[in-house]
């Protein structure tokens, strides 16, 4: 397991999560992309800080990952959360590709769900709470944009916890793509697949799970298994944020073809379409991307709990 690798000249493990993690306490890891680039300052930060008090709540320790001058950082101080917020899009979004470069030069970076799972498995943190997952793009046909976060699930024994596959995808391909890979996709309480702002799709889960322990058993069991790569547990948005379809869609849709004209692509076509869609919906989309990000920590707090508890050591 690449836990077992000492990676102490490139990683920094947060002091309260390394005594978390000694003591097989539960721990969920975060991502920083979300706080760079997915959110305006100060939504970004007051989020961030909210996301992870809900997984202390919980009874949880949060873990936000990120890169700090250079080095891999496994939990940030409210000090490196507040300058990735106030850099916003300045920041490096770093996944697979871009750590060695961000690490190497001394920079700050952000890390995107395939960095994230990256991290968080070289500290041996086994559950991530995130918005949604990278997938492929519309159009891929034509410009093979598929999300690096699809061959990390591939890879990295990392669960995923998030409201589904990010609306601005297409989902159907996204689904056949993590099919081929062996990645399972497990709906908590659903057998529609999610899809970010909205509870339910036209497509489905492989496997719908109707408890935190029951998800934790899954995740145990396949890792015992010597099955490595990750798990996608998609939850759906509270349906009291969930926005109305048609309106969602629109947005989407206006964002895609202004990207489009742009020839907006690569790492800066997320970013840019969430933006966009936050505008043309009045930022309920923001609103509504906010409750998802909490409702999916506390599962994975609840999941963490389960696993520790179910697989010490694992």
């Amino acid at each position: 397991m690449s836990r077992n690798i000492d990676y102490s000249a490139f990683l920094d493990i947060h002091p309260e999560v390394a005594e978390a993690l000694a003591n097989n306490r539960p721990v969920v890891a975060l991502e920083s992309t979300i706080i760079s680039h997915g959110m305006p300052w100060p939504d970004n930060a007051q989020t961030a800080l909210l996301v992870e008090q809900t997984i202390r709540d919980a009874g949880a320790m949060p873990a936000t990952i990120a890169v700090i001058d250079g080095r891999l950082k496994a939990g940030l101080t409210e000090s490196e959360i507040a300058i990735l917020a106030q850099a916003g899009q300045t920041v490096i979004k770093c996944s697979r590709r871009d750590l060695p470069f961000v690490c190497a030069t001394g920079q700050h970076g952000a890390t995107t769900v395939a960095a994230t799972m990256i991290i968080a498995q070289m500290a041996g943190i086994r559950v991530f709470a995130t918005g949604g997952v990278g997938g492929v793009h519309r159009g891929a046909t034509q410009t093979f944009d598929i999300s690096a976060d699809l061959q990390e699930l591939a890879k990295t024994s990392v669960a995923v916890v998030c409201a589904g596959i990010k609306s601005i995808l297409d989902l159907a391909l996204t689904r056949e793509y993590l099919e081929t890979m062996g990645v399972p996709v497990l709906g908590y309480q659903t057998s529609s697949l999610p899809a970010f702002y909205t509870r339910s799709s036209s497509e489905t889960v492989d496997y719908r799970l109707d408890s935190a322990q029951a998800m934790a058993r899954f995740l145990a069991v396949k890792w015992r298994l010597n099955l490595d790569g990750g798990v996608v547990i998609a939850n759906p948005i509270p349906e009291a944020a969930a926005m109305p379809e048609e309106i969602i869609k629109t947005a989407i849709e206006t964002a895609l073809a202004e990207a489009a004209a742009r020839q907006i692509h690569g790492k800066a076509s997320t970013p840019f379409l969430l933006a966009r869609v936050a505008e043309l919906t009045g930022g309920d989309s923001l609103a509504s991307n906010i409750q998802l990000v909490l409702n999916n920590a506390r599962l994975a707090a609840d999941i963490a709990i389960e696993l520790a508890q179910d697989a010490p050591g694992l």
